[in-house]
């Protein structure tokens, strides 16, 4: 599963999956371009790539910008090349029930959640077809499975599966493949962040941690998916799980996230 001399441009690389995936990449070989808001986290990933021997450069990227997107892009050519793999990571949460938010939160989320994708597509787009490169959007298992309190979030992730079942199609004649990654619960600061993206680590996170896969192991499983051109894969034995009862047992999935929602709720009371 090498990547040697693969450039690979990646948003949302400041912490969770991103920050995993791109310190497995890098070590399997590819140029990094690392892209995320918050200078400090990207320089330290940029550092600990290059200790270690691999290949990084970072931009300050707001994927709600055509024009960071462009910028990261010029900066790939400038550095290694053509992108030959770009990764559409970059995702912000949303809690609350649909009474408790606003059409205002809706847009939010959707800024960055689809069209932040779309941009992010679009500015790399020309190199993919060039190199016949590979498309990862990183999803969510909240693409197949809406839950109670995820109205916003899951809407994003449900259009972000539509997106990529669609264009898997329309880019094939070009020779881009594209790779859905449905990550079920992984370690990550996503639901740790406030509907205003103030991170607190003091948030107390409502996934029991037996339940959560370690951010690498999640990145290792998702570069053997890219590696292997994979046109869909699920990151996590319970978010799979989930997915086939919702599938082929609604009965009974749509039964236990009515009693998972009471127990979380009555948690969160206490």
């Amino acid at each position: 599963m090498k990547f040697t001399n693969k450039n690979v441009l990646i948003t949302g690389a400041s912490s969770g999956i991103g920050y995993a995936l791109a310190l497995e990449l890098a070590n399997r070989g590819a140029n990094l371009i690392v892209t995320a808001r918050r200078k400090d986290r990207l320089q330290n990933l940029v550092a600990l790539i290059e200790d270690n021997g691999g290949h990084a450069q970072s931009i300050i990227t707001d994927v709600k910008k055509e024009s960071d997107l462009q910028q990261a892009v010029t900066r790939a050519h400038q550095t290694y090349g053509p992108i030959d793999i770009v990764i559409a990571n970059a995702a912000i949460p949303m809690h609350g029930n649909f009474d408790e938010l606003s059409t205002d939160n809706f847009k939010q989320i959707f800024e960055t959640n689809v069209f932040g994708v779309l941009n992010t597509v679009y500015a790399c787009l020309d190199d993919l077809k060039k190199s016949q490169g590979s498309l990862v959007i990183i999803s969510s298992v909240m693409g197949y499975m809406a839950t109670p309190g995820t109205s916003a979030y899951s809407m994003s992730k449900f259009a972000v599966r539509a997106f990529a079942e669609t264009v898997h199609s329309e880019l094939a004649k070009h020779g881009i493949k594209v790779i859905l990654i449905n990550p079920g619960f992984v370690e990550s600061e996503i639901r740790l962040v406030d509907n205003r993206g103030s991170y607190n680590p003091n948030r107390k996170d409502w996934v029991p941690s037996f339940l959560v896969m370690r951010a690498e192991k999640a990145a290792r499983i998702i570069a053997k998916a890219i590696y292997r051109g994979k046109r869909e894969k699920f990151i996590g034995f319970y978010g799979y799980l989930g997915y086939w009862f919702r599938q082929y047992l609604p009965w009974l999935y749509f039964a236990l996230i009515n009693v998972g929602n009471r127990i979380v709720r009555s948690g969160n009371q206490k």
